[in-house]
């Protein structure tokens, strides 16, 4: 492979986007939805992660969340994560558009996130539509109910419903207007985000993939890296060990027109 030009784009680079996926926590341990730690008892997650399964059995649905919320409560970001912190850092016009629901982003120090699939670590109030965090991984009852009395359900999208509208327009205005496009743990087959990374290219971005195995994208991006995404990710920005964000005192915020 030729030598990468990611280092060089992101030095003048003016607004970049990251695009994540599993593969980036899975490093961390949290199991890959459709992997074979994806199975909770008899259920598949696609059984479970519907509304239709929620209106039938709430308590069922929330049994696998806490499940999976008391699962990863013991993880923590890894080496990619804080990777991408570091670069926020570095931007003057940054956005982390993200499949995963996991919060690590959030825990390794990046502040300006577009979770297009939710967070688990919040909960919504089915009568209200409140949304409220709820950090402790050991729920108060199971099904959990809001101070109104209605059920909370978790704030993610399940099968069937549509992506929030405000997170899917701020992930298609950033692709369309930024300079660098790094694409990171994700198989670039599940829509919409599938096509973001085209939608950048299309725009004129500079495109970078760094998956464990190559993905539709690899054939279109101008530089595809294979291998794990906390080795590879740090290196290939110049983050020597990346165990923390920058401070924001380091963005650069002069070379760039508003």
């Amino acid at each position: 492979m030729k030598e990468s030009q990611l280092r060089g784009r992101l030095a003048d680079a003016c607004r970049v986007t990251v695009l994540t996926g599993a593969g980036v926590s899975a490093e961390s341990g949290v199991p890959t939805f459709r992997g074979p730690e994806g199975l909770w008892r008899s259920h598949r997650a696609e059984d479970l992660a519907t509304p239709e399964a929620f209106a039938r059995d709430p308590r069922l649905v929330w049994e696998w969340y806490d499940w999976r919320r008391r699962l990863i409560a013991g993880c923590r970001p890894n080496a990619a994560h804080a990777a991408i912190a570091s670069l926020e850092a570095r931007v003057p016009d940054f956005l982390l558009i993200t499949q995963n629901v996991d919060g690590l982003h959030r825990r390794a120090g990046t502040r300006r996130i577009v979770e297009l699939h939710g967070n688990l670590w919040r909960v919504r109030c089915l009568a209200e539509g409140s949304v409220e965090e709820y950090l402790d991984p050991s729920l108060p009852s199971l099904p959990p109910h809001c101070r109104c009395g209605a059920l909370l359900r978790p704030d993610v999208v399940w099968f069937g419903e549509a992506l929030p509208t405000d997170a899917i327009r701020q992930a298609y205005d950033a692709v369309e207007s930024c300079d660098v496009m790094l694409v990171v743990g994700t198989s670039a087959l599940v829509q919409p985000a599938a096509s973001l990374p085209r939608i950048a290219k299309a725009h004129g971005a500079y495109v970078a993939e760094v998956n464990l195995e190559p993905t539709p994208l690899s054939a279109i991006a101008d530089e595809s890296h294979l291998g794990r995404a906390g080795e590879i990710l740090p290196a290939l920005l110049g983050i020597p060990s990346a165990p923390d964000a920058l401070p924001a005192t380091t963005r650069s915020e002069t070379r760039c027109p508003r």
